[in-house]
């Protein structure tokens, strides 16, 4: 049965299925392709009569650094959103997704962000969108705008609050969530002046800390650029068809453990982070958070004990890390490689080499940015997530599934086998507090302050107790996250 809704450019029509109006592929900017390519988002075209809306639109050019990607839809309409809504003619809270992906993959179409279960069961209506990543959206470029893809996710939100009354939600509630590059979205997107009053409540889950410098992303995108044999100009980039610049991205990356200048980034997996160009993205989102930038704005941070034990065993190295690899992580993450060893005495290479490279990527961050929102007089609820998956203990992105309910689909294979009964009762107490913070602002934990520092421990049963992870904080206790520099 389809079902119809009245957008500001002209109407659209969904489906039905399983009590829910469900809408997918809605343009909210029209396609950042030809004329547009490498500018801000534009508003969609209008049209006239009744638009279907029943299928994803096409993803934004992905990265195969992690593997292949999956068979999805082709085509230029890459800035498009699927709504998921209980009541079309109500005024429900609105959960918006942004997704993770290392800033250089990640699409709506991905069946992890299936908002079924967390519309119906939350009664929430549950919005997901592309945003441009990779060169497209992050890569810096003269004369072209800084930081695309969040300029992106301000496109969406300001289709939300537009339009998302049609749907059923009340744009006056309206939460962003998001996970790993969709966390660190979400902490930029508090900073930015331009996402001023979209959004009303924030849940970030996993925080990357890489923001990079105007410097650095500028020397990165000259890497790019002479690769492709271009200059890292919008003219002359432009004729770099986007599945070829895509390619000359990933083969930069590959070889960007030689490219000392680029300090740290050089020993990660991505050559984009958001860059703090002082118009776009002012400031890094702890400088900003710490002067009271989003005081107004409940927040959830959160991380997962083992983060990096995702990318150990994706790459087939658990239980092969040597002291000599510890050694080289330590002295290049670490605030103090020696105090690190003497806090944990007994910790494996392993243990090391995972511990102080989750700390400096994902874990620390998200400790930092709820202390920074909390010390400027805003309300930050912690977490830490430590069930563990067989083989990959409470890894980064094993929140997703356990988020959305997705237990046996996409990446949620990866961790359950298929078998997700162990996961189905945390899943089911962690879905409701993320959708009672969107109701309410009130996820049932109380909030994060300096003396106490309680924490919600997401296991089976969850608890409420102070910060696990006390030793690393205090290690990186007077770490400024300062956007990442060029070096000599």
């Amino acid at each position: 049965m389809n079902v119809e809704a009245v957008t500001t450019v002209g109407a659209v029509s969904g489906v039905r299925e399983n009590g829910l109006s469900v809408f997918r592929g809605i343009p909210f900017a029209r396609p950042p392709v030809g004329a547009l390519r490498f500018a801000a988002p534009e508003p969609p075209e209008p049209w006239d009569g009744v638009r279907p809306c029943t299928a994803f639109g096409p993803p934004p050019p992905q990265s195969a650094a992690f593997g292949p990607a999956a068979q999805l839809p082709t085509g230029d309409d890459w800035l498009t959103c699927n709504v998921w809504t209980p009541d079309p003619s109500a005024s429900l809270p609105v959960m918006v997704w942004i997704y993770g992906g290392a800033y250089i993959i990640g699409h709506s179409a991905d069946p992890a962000y299936d908002g079924a279960l967390l519309s119906r069961e939350g009664g929430v209506v549950v919005v997901t969108f592309n945003y441009r990543v990779g060169m497209e959206g992050f890569g810096q470029i003269e004369d072209a705008p800084a930081n695309r893809g969040l300029l992106d996710q301000v496109a969406a939100l300001a289709w939300v609050r537009d339009n998302i009354a049609a749907f059923g939600g009340d744009p006056d509630a309206v939460t962003v969530f998001g996970q790993s590059a969709g966390a660190g979205s979400i902490a930029a997107l508090l900073a930015m002046p331009s996402a001023s009053g979209l959004f009303h409540r924030a849940i970030a889950q996993s925080v990357p800390g890489t923001y990079f410098s105007r410097a650095l992303a500028d020397d990165i995108a000259a890497a790019i650029s002479g690769e492709a044999g271009v200059r890292p100009v919008r003219r002359d980039l432009a004729t770099v068809t986007p599945d070829r610049l895509t390619k000359v991205v990933d083969a930069v990356a590959t070889s960007m453990a030689g490219r000392t200048r680029w300090g740290l980034v050089a020993n990660t997996s991505t050559p984009f982070s958001p860059v703090v160009d002082g118009d776009v993205l002012p400031a890094t989102p702890w400088e900003a958070l710490a002067t009271g930038a989003a005081r107004d704005i409940p927040l959830i941070a959160g991380h997962n004990r083992d983060e990096f034990r995702f990318f150990t065993a994706m790459a087939g190295r658990v239980g092969q890390i040597t002291d000599d690899e510890a050694s080289t992580a330590l002295r290049a993450f670490a605030p103090d490689p020696s105090a690190y060893r003497a806090a944990f005495p007994d910790a494996s290479p392993e243990t090391l080499y995972e511990l102080v490279q989750g700390d400096w990527l994902f874990r620390m961050p998200s400790v930092r940015l709820a202390e920074a929102h909390a010390a400027a007089g805003g309300r930050a609820h912690l977490y830490e997530l430590t069930w563990e998956a067989p083989g990959f203990g409470s890894c980064h992105v094993l929140d997703v599934p356990l988020v959305w309910g997705n237990l046996t689909s996409g990446i949620a294979n990866l961790f359950f086998g298929g078998a997700p009964d162990a996961a189905a009762e945390l899943s089911a107490t962690i879905r409701p507090a993320w959708t009672a913070f969107a109701t309410s602002g009130d996820p049932g934990w109380p909030a994060y302050e300096s003396s106490r520092r309680l924490t919600h421990v997401l296991n089976d049963p969850p608890a409420v107790a102070p910060y696990p992870e006390e030793t690393s904080r205090a290690l990186w206790s007077q770490h400024d996250f300062a956007p990442l520099p060029l070096l000599p």
